[in-house]
């Protein structure tokens, strides 16, 4: 798992705590409107100050008396083999973990949230869940196997084991008050719904600037 990002101290990513945030580097969606391009292609990992998983852990080891939380997102932290074994180290020093997801990884979710490697997941819900939407949002061929996938991970997280939420990016001239309305109606009342406002500049997809 290749670290792309760090921040140290974070009061707004994992709500109510202090928080440290880990972004992994890689994703397996294309999103046009992603504000993070250096931590999704591949071409631009470099531009990312390198730091490895021992520097992280060290780092945190020191921090424990100050800091309540670790934030791991991405690019997506679930398409790397060894983020449970990262969660682990983190359980261990006894902090509260958030995942950020897309939802692609059902079985990794899975495991993280039977094995009590996080205590809250955030997971992107990009759109109406509809192949031709999805798939336009995410930048990859029309796949109903994504889509499915995405389903599950909702299923996983209704079944209330572990705290969660689902967010969306509002998109100028994509998330149309219709879709919304749509998106919204996808929701069940006890779950929380957070809509992000979209972040104009360095996008993956030139068209959503």
């Amino acid at each position: 798992m290749q670290i792309g990002g760090f921040i140290p101290q974070s009061l707004i990513d994992y709500p109510g705590k202090v928080a440290a945030v880990v972004f992994t580097q890689g994703c397996n969606f294309r999103c046009g409107y992603c504000h993070n391009p250096a931590l999704v292609l591949p071409e631009l990992f470099s531009q990312n100050k390198q730091i490895t998983i021992l520097e992280i852990l060290a780092y945190l080891h020191k921090r424990r008396r100050w800091l309540d939380a670790i934030v791991v997102t991405g690019g997506e932290p679930t398409i790397h083999v060894n983020l449970p074994d990262f969660l682990f180290e983190l359980k261990t020093m006894g902090y509260a973990v958030k995942l950020d997801t897309n939802g692609s990884n059902p079985e990794m979710l899975t495991y993280i949230i039977n094995h009590k490697l996080a205590d809250y997941v955030a997971m992107d819900l990009k759109t109406i869940l509809n192949v031709t939407e999805y798939s336009a949002i995410i930048g990859i061929p029309e796949s109903s196997a994504i889509l499915e996938r995405i389903k599950q991970s909702i299923a996983i997280l209704r079944q209330n084991i572990i705290v969660y939420e689902f967010r969306t990016t509002k998109i100028p001239n994509v998330h149309t008050p219709d879709i919304m309305e749509k998106m919204t109606s996808l929701i069940r009342n006890n779950e929380q719904f957070t809509i992000n406002d979209f972040r104009p500049g360095n996008l993956i997809n030139s068209q959503f600037s």
